[in-house]
């Protein structure tokens, strides 16, 4: 529009467009789009111009809105997640996956949950096991041992109306609810037990048991959380008196190392001397046995040999005495020699000589009154001033 146009300003006055001009503009576009006949508007006879009609225009329009308001009450719901329906701010149906509609605003609304989402909340520490929060992680213990213990909770949503109905929770997932029920839940645990069982073997069946007691008190309040996991990130004694826990850990490795020891040494004697004892009873018994069947087979051959000396005391006096010098003179390394005979083999190893013969060779048989050199000169009665071919017999007499 130039700057000498007359309909730009009122009274040919510079100034802002014709509001009236600008509308009747919009009117007639409408119409065009809308179908109306051009010129339904023309001046009657007279030479007064008609005003342009409206009502076409506002019902289309009012006709998109309408539709816009509808279509604004279609939603999708993901397979993860379910659909909550509120009829004028109150439970009223809870929607499938798929593409879903409700009354638009504000008559309804739907609220979208997600179910396999897994949420997690830090009790105890804040990102790090540095950045501590002593409030939350400071407990007592059985045995009355304070002690700082940090966890996390990992949790889904297993009903999504009671999650959004029952319960009052700040954060729209439920975070601080959750926070709250696992303190409570690992103070009673940790109070429960002492602490080296807490700080060492125990951190498993901890974590197992605050997470069934999180779940009974979510489940007590119908809060429609499921707790999947509680992990036991950190246990240690106060940072005042870390050193002091440090040192008596150590103390019982320890203790335990050389209980280690000590066992291993009693599983390498106990063992041995065990067996040394089995052995020496064993030996002790079989001993045993061979005495007394020693002893017995004497008493047999006694006897025995009883019926026949009494038949011939003599013969048998000489047998029982030259078998008994036998017997003595083979376990003997004495070697003895007729010196009348002047023999010059004094010098000479018998008893070396005599251990290699064998036994018969050098075994004494005094048969005669005069027996050779390599036979013993005279028997140990000789000493008495007996004779050698006299001696004593078996009982003691003289022969």
């Amino acid at each position: 529009m130039s700057q000498n146009d007359p309909n730009r300003g009122r009274n040919g006055q510079n100034g802002p467009p014709d509001l009236d001009e600008v509308f009747r503009d919009l009117n007639r576009k409408l119409s065009r789009l809308l179908g109306a006949k051009p010129g339904g508007g023309a001046n009657r006879p007279g030479g007064t111009a008609t005003p342009p009609s409206y009502g076409r225009g506002a019902a289309a329009v009012a006709g998109v809105l309408a539709a816009l308001w509808l279509a604004s009450g279609f939603y999708i719901v993901d397979a993860r997640e379910e659909g909550v329906v509120l009829r004028l701010g109150s439970y009223n149906r809870v929607t499938e996956p798929g593409l879903q509609w409700h009354a638009p605003y504000p008559f309804e609304k739907a609220e979208i949950v997600n179910l396999t989402e897994l949420r997690s909340i830090e009790v105890g520490y804040r990102g790090s096991a540095q950045n501590r929060v002593p409030e939350e992680s400071l407990m007592l213990t059985s045995d009355q041992n304070i002690i700082d213990v940090q966890l996390s909770v990992q949790y889904d949503i297993k009903d999504a109306r009671a999650f959004l109905f029952n319960n009052a929770a700040r954060e729209r997932d439920g975070k601080d609810l959750v926070k709250q029920a696992a303190e409570t839940a690992i103070r009673e645990v940790v109070g429960r037990n002492k602490v080296d069982f807490v700080l060492n073997e125990g951190r498993a069946q901890i974590a197992a048991d605050a997470r069934k007691l999180i779940q009974e008190v979510l489940d007590r309040y119908r809060a429609g959380i499921r707790v999947a996991k509680v992990n036991i990130n950190d246990v240690q004694p106060p940072q005042p008196v870390l050193a002091a826990f440090d040192d008596a850990v150590k103390a019982g490795q320890d203790k335990d190392k050389l209980l280690n020891e000590g066992m291993a040494y009693a599983n390498e004697v106990v063992p041995k001397a065990k067996g040394m004892a089995s052995r020496l009873v064993q030996e002790a018994e079989g001993y045993q046995q061979q005495v007394v069947e020693r002893a017995q087979g004497d008493a047999e051959r006694f006897k025995q040999v009883l019926p026949e000396y009494n038949k011939a005391p003599k013969v048998m006096r000489d047998r029982l005495y030259l078998d008994m010098m036998q017997q003595i003179m083979n376990n003997s390394s004495k070697v003895l020699v007729d010196q009348k005979g002047g023999n010059s083999l004094l010098y000479l190893p018998l008893d070396k000589l005599t251990q290699m013969a064998s036994p018969a060779a050098v075994a004494p048989a005094p048969s005669s009154a005069n027996p050779t050199p390599a036979q013993p000169a005279s028997p140990p009665a000789a000493k008495n001033g007996r004779d050698a071919s006299r001696g004593r017999d078996f009982f003691g007499a003289e022969r």
